[in-house]
């Protein structure tokens, strides 16, 4: 008698799911859960990537849309569990040691940075208007509201450009990008959703006024759920978490241009405008982040179908992404590591861009 076949989403579902458990428990009764959530969103992240080298395939995206979307719903819903567990926790509504409270809060926000993000991103992809909106309050409960407009109307459109103030310069400090593109995207998002509603000629509220007024709700609430100690703790999450998706796209886009052309316009996006990464573990966890080029590519395809391009085709990270994410933070050795990946990108791009170059 052969048994169930397995869910083709089991993997990303336990990789993303499980983060939840181990965080509220931490939050809940401190002590070794904290410590295990930690070593969860970090050692074992890091372990299974380096040991497990299996590459999943893309899978059907018709066969998984309804399970994919089912699982984003969850862990968007969790989110908003958890932030308000973690803050009244951390918040003084629980006693934990020193240490356990350290551990709880950094895995948290490494959580809500790499996972809520990931989830978020992929939500205000989607077509249905519910699961937009569900992504889009991700994004305000992190006080990070304006990335829902800026990252499909700014980054989508002007990637790989000096125009997009979430593609990181050859050269340029993660501590230099984040002030400039968390401004410049507030900025430029801002003025293309004004522009579409003149455009269409629509009387209508700008989104941004949403974002603003639901994040002062977000903070209000915050202050109800764990008083002045709570409060804090929240905005010091959202700065955690919003390091932590600067970081993403500081990664993911370092030092590639799209060339231009000359008309003036830039040359269409292609895969060999993003960075990825093949790891198994932290690509389940993270929702395929890491398979970035196909989603530039595809921007409304859902995760599970995301294919990881060719070494030859599109640029791949030295490591896992959180890895390469922790190695920003320390610009010598990130100018170390990443110049040389970037060398090497580029010395092996240059055959072929000058062979279609050729053709054309």
């Amino acid at each position: 008698m052969s048994g169930q076949p397995t869910h083709p989403l089991r993997v990303f579902a336990i990789a993303s799911l499980t983060p939840v458990v181990l965080i509220a428990l931490a939050a809940i009764f401190g002590g070794c859960f904290a410590a295990v959530a930690l070593i969860y969103m970090t050692l074992l992240v890091y372990g299974l990537d380096a040991v497990i080298a299996r590459i999943t395939p893309p899978l059907d995206e018709e066969d998984t849309a309804q399970g994919a979307d089912r699982l984003s719903a969850l862990l968007a819903l969790s989110h908003f569990g958890l932030l308000g567990l973690v803050v009244f926790s951390l918040g003084g509504g629980m006693q934990h040691s020193l240490a356990a409270t350290a551990c709880t809060f950094l895995a948290a926000g490494l959580f809500f940075g790499q996972v809520s993000n990931a989830n978020a991103h992929e939500l205000i992809h989607r077509s249905d208007r519910a699961l937009r909106s569900l992504g889009r309050w991700v994004y305000i409960s992190l006080l990070f509201g304006h990335h829902a407009s800026a990252h499909p109307k700014v980054h989508h459109r002007w990637v790989a450009t000096p125009d997009d103030p979430n593609t990181a310069q050859e050269g340029e400090s993660f501590y230099d990008f984040a002030p400039r593109a968390w401004i410049g995207s507030f900025v430029a998002g801002y003025e293309m959703e004004k522009q579409d509603l003149v455009r269409r000629q629509r009387w209508g509220m700008h989104p941004y006024y949403i974002y603003v007024a639901g994040a002062i709700v977000m903070m209000v609430a915050a202050l109800w759920i764990g008083g002045i100690g709570g409060f804090l703790v929240y905005l010091l999450l959202c700065l955690h978490a919003q390091m932590q998706l600067l970081l993403s796209d500081y990664v993911q886009h370092y030092g590639l241009l799209r060339d231009k052309r000359p008309d003036g316009d830039f040359a269409p996006v292609g895969v060999e405008h993003s960075w990825n990464a093949p790891h198994w573990f932290s690509s389940h966890m993270m929702l395929n982040a890491p398979r970035h080029s196909d989603h530039h590519d595809h921007p409304m395809r859902r995760y599970p179908a995301l294919s990881l391009p060719d070494a030859q085709t599109a640029p791949i990270l030295p490591y896992s992404l959180p890895m390469m994410a922790t190695i920003a933070l320390i610009p010598p050795l990130w100018d170390r590591v990443m110049g040389r990946a970037l060398r090497k990108w580029r010395s092996r791009s240059a055959p072929q861009a000058e062979m279609a170059t050729t053709h054309s």
